[in-house]
């Protein structure tokens, strides 16, 4: 099984994400992500607890990552990242990952 990780950054190179609450929520809300990962290190929690909700509601797949250093990195900027949206997954295996939408 691959690791979030990887996979976002194949996404990053080879289709196509979204970084940062805002951009993930209306992805996720419009329906045009495939995949939403959040880190778990984001404090306070309340900035992100709606995106799993959304994904439920609208069938896309969500992610818990446990760094939100790792996820930035993985997405290819210098800052740490608290969100994540795959639009498009390019080469990446989106169904490697196990949903952990509740």
């Amino acid at each position: 099984m691959a690791d979030v990780y990887s996979v976002i950054e194949k996404a990053k190179k080879t289709g196509k994400i979204d970084k940062g609450i805002n951009e993930v929520t209306k992805a996720v809300e419009r329906g045009v992500a495939k995949l939403a990962v959040v880190a778990a290190d984001v404090e306070p929690k309340e900035l992100t607890q709606h995106i799993p909700i959304i994904c439920k509601e609208k069938d896309i797949k969500f992610v818990e990552a446990d760094s939100k250093e790792k996820l930035g990195i993985s997405a290819g900027i210098n800052v740490p990242c608290s969100a994540i949206a795959v639009i498009e997954a390019g080469e990446a295996d989106i169904n490697s990952i196990k949903s952990e939408a509740k």
